[in-house]
């Protein structure tokens, strides 16, 4: 089954990068007045973050708005295109490195890839701000469970590789919200850590499954973006290239990390994420 999961994410690779390279070739004339080496720094600089947990949209969308290297109306497209090949290799590392129980991988894929399709309607409704605020809440909280487990105030997270029954679950439900989440652009990496802790699984395994999960996503999105002319074509690749390079010297860091430290990276990634959704959900339009 993990083999079947990484045939899978290398064919995504390989249409994604066919798609995005044939359009680049085709407009390479007409490209964007954007920096290389600017965008470059950007790219190498979030995706090596993205890959300990802190995701990269936020902090991609503040530097190149900081630096006016694309169109506002262009950035989600820009993000989109540019991160998924080293979100794909990301999810190739991770799955390969660390051992999930493969039930428990797939069906928490699924229900996320499930979420993204079937509850945007849903999710589209709601109010971003009420979103981000209960969001920023649950993290919060979950922030300082960790926080009290690991200064052995109270016994809790877990070594698990897998789940079942009705833990198993609760995982599927709880990750079929949060790609539906996704839509309204709320981050998957950081509920993902704490729903993973919270169901007594190591916080290692967080890794995989919530860059799996959201490598299934990203490459059919990304290619709708370009065949909608709607991303800035060169500093998509710019990031892309050095984004690769960053994923796989943070990859090996991240794996490398004795797992009483990978727990403080994670609360860290934690509060950090519920600062950013409570300051956005609490800030006037």
């Amino acid at each position: 089954m993990i083999t079947a999961i990484w045939i899978s994410l290398a064919g995504l690779a390989l249409w994604f990068a066919i798609v995005l390279t044939k359009d680049f070739l085709t407009h390479r004339k007409t490209l964007e007045d954007s920096s290389w080496l600017k965008t470059s720094v950007i790219g190498f600089v979030v995706n090596f973050f993205d890959v300990l947990g802190i995701g990269a949209f936020a902090p991609q969308t503040a530097l190149l708005k900081f630096t006016k290297q694309t169109k506002d109306k262009h950035i989600p497209g820009t993000m989109n295109v540019a991160n998924t090949l080293p979100v794909l290799l990301q999810a190739l590392i991770f799955i390969t490195i660390i051992e999930v129980e493969p039930i428990t991988l797939v069906a928490m894929f699924l229900a996320a890839a499930l979420g993204a399709v079937l509850g945007a309607g849903i999710v589209a409704k709601l109010s971003e701000k009420k979103i981000r605020l209960v969001m920023g809440f649950a993290l919060l909280v979950t922030a300082f469970f960790m926080l009290a487990t690991n200064m052995e105030w109270i016994q809790g997270g877990g070594e698990a590789i897998g789940l079942s029954n009705g833990k198993l679950a609760i995982a599927v439900i709880a990750n079929f919200g949060l790609g539906a989440l996704m839509t309204a652009g709320i981050g998957l990496y950081a509920p993902c850590m704490a729903l993973v802790f919270a169901l007594g699984m190591s916080p290692k395994v967080a890794f995989p499954i919530m860059m799996g999960s959201c490598a299934f996503l990203m490459p059919p999105a990304s290619i709708r973006f370009i065949r909608e002319k709607a991303y800035n074509k060169k500093a998509a690749v710019a990031m892309a290239i050095p984004g690769i390079v960053a994923v796989a010297i943070a990859a090996f860091i991240v794996k490398s990390l004795p797992l009483d430290v990978l727990r403080w990276v994670v609360i860290v990634v934690i509060l950090y994420t519920s600062g950013v959704m409570l300051y956005a959900g609490l800030k006037k339009e």
